[in-house]
């Protein structure tokens, strides 16, 4: 036997409840009354029904605080521990729901409120779908018929998308396991653009894989946008909260990823209808401007006939003047050619004188004691010249 101090005990019996799995995630059920608030904003209560009383803290800031009351019937979840201090068993709450709720949704409630505080449904963290997707990831069931209408719908509205199928169960055991692991895959896919993550509609319970928090952190840290469609419009589920867009069944999804291949052909005819109509505009408007600029053109150009008549009078002009010129110059020239054919030396010759010359030297003989008895000499007479010799008696001699 061993003896133990109270406080022994009583943290020995803290730490057995604590390591019990079952008492620190629990839902309990009850009637609220001896109800305070501290001035911390703590809250104390006692949770009891006809068989027994629990006493209960639940701190400040705790979702659905103010769902409690006095006489209020209530769902409370948190985990079972013992108030050291006082040595009291005590059930630590972190969520009230109000009483009548499933467990299902209790916990669908609980699991929400608690992602939700931290960050994985907030809007800043949503990114945009890409406009014209090339590959589309999906994941869903093998079996039925959601897959086939979503590739329906896809062929019917976007025919140029890819799609790559990673199946996974959507429901019952090992589904939640089994659409992580699909979501995995498909982020090995370089070529992926956007996720759907799709199942047909159901209960709560058939639902509840989409639940599951390892599937809302997987589609919240998902490189590429992910679109849910899971069951029918009124159905909401976690990952519906965290994906960055949800539709309200797996068709709808199908058309959220993808254009309208219609739209866009309408889109396109209408944006080639206004730019031919804005290049027509453009031409016609260049158009007036050239002829504009012709005009102004056509006014600043000189009268070139005009001046080609002119041109064509001072051209006359001055060839009747140059004519005239001419004609004068050669009066003149002639003059001077008779006058310089008088001078000339030929017409001294043709009176019968003659010039004579050294034959050797060529210098002209104007006086007897330029020659002596043996010169030869170079005598030209009007018709040409002939040679001659001085004699000895002064004499020329042939």
């Amino acid at each position: 036997m061993k003896l133990l101090a109270v406080g022994e005990l009583v943290a020995f019996l803290r730490r057995l409840l604590e390591s019990e799995p079952a008492l620190q995630d629990i839902w309990v059920r009850g009637e609220v009354s001896n109800l305070t608030t501290s001035s911390a904003g703590h809250t104390y209560f006692t949770l009891k029904d006809a068989q027994g009383q629990l006493r209960c803290v639940m701190f400040r800031g705790r979702y659905g605080a103010h769902l409690l009351a006095h006489g209020a019937l209530v769902s409370a979840h948190g985990a079972v521990s013992i108030y050291e201090t006082r040595g009291e068993l005590q059930f630590y709450v972190d969520m009230v729901q109000p009483e009548g709720l499933g467990l299902l949704h209790l916990e669908y409630e609980r699991l929400k409120a608690r992602l939700q505080e931290e960050g994985l449904f907030d809007p800043a963290h949503k990114r945009p779908l890409p406009r014209f997707p090339q590959h589309i990831g999906i994941v869903t069931s093998p079996t039925g018929a959601v897959f086939h209408d979503m590739v329906h719908v896809l062929e019917r509205r976007y025919p140029l998308v890819e799609v790559v199928f990673a199946p996974s169960p959507v429901q019952g055991d090992g589904a939640g396991d089994g659409v992580v692991a699909a979501l995995q895959a498909l982020w090995q896919e370089p070529a992926i653009n956007v996720i759907i993550v799709a199942r047909g509609g159901g209960s709560l319970e058939e639902l509840w894989a989409f639940n599951e928090e390892k599937v809302v952190r997987a589609i919240y840290k998902s490189p590429v946008p992910v679109i849910t469609g899971v069951g029918h419009d009124t159905d909401f589920t976690l990952s519906d909260f965290a994906a960055d867009c949800r539709a309200p069944t797996p068709s709808a999804a199908a058309e959220v990823a993808v254009p309208d291949r219609a739209d866009l052909l309408k889109r396109l005819g209408t944006s080639q209808r206004r730019a031919q109509a804005a290049l027509d505009g453009l031409l016609a408007q260049r158009r007036h401007q050239l002829q504009a600029t012709a005009r102004r053109l056509t006014g600043l150009a000189p009268d070139l006939a005009s001046r080609r008549h002119h041109l064509l009078e001072v051209c006359s002009r001055a060839r009747a003047h140059l004519d005239k010129l001419t004609s004068v110059r050669r009066e003149q020239v002639h003059g001077m050619a008779g006058r310089l054919s008088a001078l000339s030396p030929l017409a001294t010759l043709g009176r019968g004188y003659a010039l004579v010359h050294h034959a050797s030297s060529g210098t002209a003989v104007r006086h007897r004691a330029q020659v002596a008895t043996g010169d030869r000499l170079s005598i030209q007479v009007v018709d040409g010249s002939f040679a001659a010799r001085v004699s000895e008696d002064g004499h020329g001699q042939g």
